[in-house]
């Protein structure tokens, strides 16, 4: 009998043929099932997937002998012979994730049924475009799967969130560890051991929100993310949207200024240049050397860094310096999401990244400009909402995207 693993790679490589090929197929599309529907019947079953009792009743057997089904007994009915009702096992297998930041990673494990079974928050590391620190990477992953409690063959795939361009598709990444021909996901896979997918960080966390976050039920969803840099997550008819390439979602590289100001990806006049964190950290250093008051003075008189989280800290903590350039980084923003309005009339913008923890700073002034930068037919279908999990929703999509590619729901 071939391993029932099998059906999450690759059946489309040649190596199955014939019946094998269809009752792994089929087997996939039971767990599939179940992933999305929740429990059900071999009835359930054979009318969602068009197979008859027989076959049903045979590849269930199999996927409860190899400990990915539970049967849960008769399920109570208004007359007649009570069905036996059918589920996943939670933990038959496992998705892990890993967001890379600047200067820390986010690393998570789902079971099946979508339960977060262990996260870890801001773990010291450093994101340079060098070998040492893609080893690094690997092996922080590497302790993090060797400290669980569980075999790492239940751990199915890993996904990896990265900024800048990525391909997810191939799994090659054009902005960091673009060292060799083989696809970053390939050299990834070969050091910690488990299936691989890269994904770009703003789309996990798109993800991540539409998944468990504050989407319900909109098919339509822009997800911005505010970060030092600015990117575009978006969701069309219910699918995330890449675009011919890939690479789909470069908002803070619109030229929407009229400007100077050179942008890190050597054009000018980039929404980044005067609407992201990073302008916000420089546009705030210039005010403090022009003289400008702020909680944050003393800091700066010690040569000390001031960071994007040190000026959102001292805006919720009323600091009328943070509070006046982020209404202005909110304005900005405003303008921007106002042209994706009247593009793609959406159902839902979700506000995400570092900046949105400004909540009400951010959020008021940037509203505002939506109802002046744009349609009023167009924006008045339009809801705005903060992300409801905040910094967790990049890590939460790279586990949820592994599941969802595995599994064949996207």
């Amino acid at each position: 009998m071939v391993d029932t693993r099998e059906i999450f790679h690759d059946l489309e490589s040649g190596n199955y043929t014939g019946v094998i090929y269809k009752n792994l197929s089929l087997k996939k599309k039971i767990v599939a099932y179940f992933a999305s529907y929740g429990d059900g019947t071999i009835a359930d079953l054979c009318r969602e997937l068009n197979a008859s009792i027989p076959t049903i009743t045979k590849l269930l057997s199999e996927l409860i002998d190899d400990g990915f089904v539970l049967d849960f007994g008769k399920v109570e009915t208004g007359g007649g012979r009570r069905p036996n009702i059918y589920g996943l096992d939670p933990e038959s297998g496992f998705f892990l994730g890993v967001e890379v930041k600047t200067n820390s990673l986010n690393i998570a494990l789902f079971d099946f049924k979508k339960n977060l079974v262990k996260l870890v928050e801001n773990q010291a590391y450093i994101l340079q475009n060098s070998h040492e620190s893609l080893d690094a990477l690997c092996d922080q992953i590497c302790v993090f799967v060797n400290e669980l409690r569980i075999e790492k063959e239940r751990i199915l795939g890993l996904g990896v969130n990265l900024s800048g361009r990525v391909k997810s598709e191939t799994g090659y990444s054009y902005s960091f560890f673009h060292f060799e021909e083989e696809p970053l996901s390939k050299v990834i896979e070969s050091k910690v051991g488990i299936k691989t997918y890269l994904e770009n960080d703003t789309r996990a966390m798109a993800y991540g929100e539409y998944e468990c976050g504050v989407v319900t039920g909109e098919k339509n969803v822009l997800f911005i993310n505010l970060n030092r840099g600015i990117g575009l997550g978006m969701f069309i008819d219910g699918k995330l949207y890449y675009g011919k390439s890939g690479f789909a979602g470069e908002l803070g590289h619109i030229p929407l200024f009229d400007n100077e100001e050179l942008c890190h990806c050597g054009k000018k006049g980039c929404l980044e240049t005067e609407a992201s964190g990073l302008a916000l950290e420089n546009a705030f250093v210039e005010r403090l050397k022009e003289g400008s008051s702020s909680s944050l003075s003393k800091k700066f008189e010690r040569n000390e860094k001031i960071t994007l989280e040190d000026i959102i800290n001292a805006a919720n903590n009323e600091d009328i310096l943070a509070i006046e350039l982020i209404a202005q980084i909110g304005e900005k923003m405003g303008r921007a999401i106002a042209l994706l309005i009247n593009l793609f009339n959406p159902d839902l913008v979700i506000l995400g990244g570092a900046i949105s923890a400004a909540g009400d700073y951010v959020r008021l002034p940037l509203k505002s400009a939506i109802n002046k930068y744009s349609l009023s037919l167009v924006n008045s279908d339009t809801n705005l909402k903060v992300s409801k999990l905040g910094e967790r929703a990049g890590v939460f999509g790279a586990c949820l995207l592994v599941r969802s590619k595995l599994l064949g729901l996207m």
